[in-house]
């Protein structure tokens, strides 16, 4: 029996040294690619290469991803790195071209209204003016006769004449300017009378809303007689 157990002992003791041979082995292989290849990027970096990959079989190094006019290069490197077998290049993967759109069936857009241009300050202030000329011929701003006090029809004209004053560019100013027909009193009493009601309608028109600093009033007197004599004007300026 003691002879027997002998016996068995030999082999298991040639199975133990030899399962622990290859693991020397395949430890030693693993260590010899891992070097190779970190001495194959090492000489790459150091001549500028960057970008591609080097992986190892044993000795044998594969590189890919490099750059297309220096792969040669990189290969040549590689190649005297002292331990290296064999190098091989490993083709990029073509890029796909998508195909092209098929031709549209529809027919094109029509092009675009062009904006329209807005209206400079001189264009609306001549507009207003248009309306401003109307209003007061359909309903003038009317006084008691021979006197600067202004009616209350009047009244209701230079209230709707100051909504449309309202309208004006922020750079727009406006005069009231007055006039008479002659009268008994001579030109100076007919100046008198203009210019107290021009003032008096500026006034009025400061009450319903415009501004002070936008509004002057001039009294004409009898100097520019027109189809109604007894009339105010308001000028866009």
């Amino acid at each position: 029996m003691p002879g027997a157990r002998r016996w068995v002992l030999v082999p298991l003791a040639l199975v133990v040294t030899g399962v622990l041979a290859g693991g020397l082995t395949l430890a030693k292989g693993g260590d010899i690619e891992n070097d190779l290849a970190g001495r194959s990027r090492t000489a790459l970096q150091a001549a500028g290469i960057n970008g591609g990959q080097v992986t190892f079989d044993g000795r044998a190094a594969t590189l890919s991803g490099f750059p297309a006019e220096r792969v040669v290069e990189a290969k040549n490197i590689v190649r005297n790195v002292d331990g290296v077998s064999d190098v091989t290049l490993k083709a990029d993967p073509e890029p796909t071209t998508p195909p092209p759109a098929p031709p549209s069936s529809s027919e094109p857009a029509p092009p675009s209204p062009p904006a329209p241009t807005s209206s400079t300050p001189v264009d609306e202030k001549a507009a207003l003016q248009d309306e401003i000329n109307q209003a007061l011929q359909a309903e003038p701003i009317t006084f008691v006769p021979d006197e600067a006090t202004v009616t209350a029809a009047g009244q209701r004209a230079a209230k709707k004449i100051a909504e449309l004053l309202k309208k004006a560019p922020p750079d727009a100013e406006f005069e009231v300017g007055g006039h008479v027909g002659q009268g008994p009193g001579g030109e100076k009493a007919a100046l008198k009378l203009s210019q107290d009601r021009a003032r008096n309608v500026a006034r009025l028109l400061i009450r319903y809303g415009i501004p002070t600093d936008r509004i002057t009033s001039k009294g004409f007197g009898d100097t520019q007689p027109s189809g109604d004599e007894r009339r105010v004007e308001i000028t866009v300026r």
